[in-house]
């Protein structure tokens, strides 16, 4: 059973940074395409930034020039570097990841508040 499992969330203040980490568990299973996703409160999960195996990446355009998604395959892990955090950024971050036969899995989620 594949399992993401991600932590680094927390309480910031505007203009702060965090990064978050995304551990894939159970190595066996090689994960194809990875993102990261937000849900703010009381609004619909929506995209934050996403990353191919080889690493070619895209962010949405509230992510693009403050957030920075990478990662290290032999490590099976995803992170994401939130720099310049805004309140609107308050959200449950949440870890994707999909293998070859794009079957998708999702993490539990981590807080991520901004205060101002």
């Amino acid at each position: 059973q594949v399992q993401l499992v991600e932590s680094g969330g927390g309480l910031v203040q505007a203009g702060g940074s965090l990064e978050l980490s995304c551990v894939v568990h159970e190595s066996a299973r090689i994960i194809n395409n990875m993102a990261w996703y937000r849900q703010p409160p009381g609004k619909q999960r929506e995209l934050v930034c996403e990353i191919t195996r080889s690493g070619s990446t895209n962010c949405a355009d509230s992510a693009k020039g403050r957030f920075t998604i990478s990662r290290d395959n032999a490590r099976n892990t995803m992170y994401l570097q939130l720099n310049n955090l805004k309140p609107e950024d308050t959200a449950v971050y949440y870890c994707w990841g999909s293998d070859w036969v794009n079957v998708a899995y999702w993490g539990q989620g981590t807080q991520v508040t901004v205060s101002s």
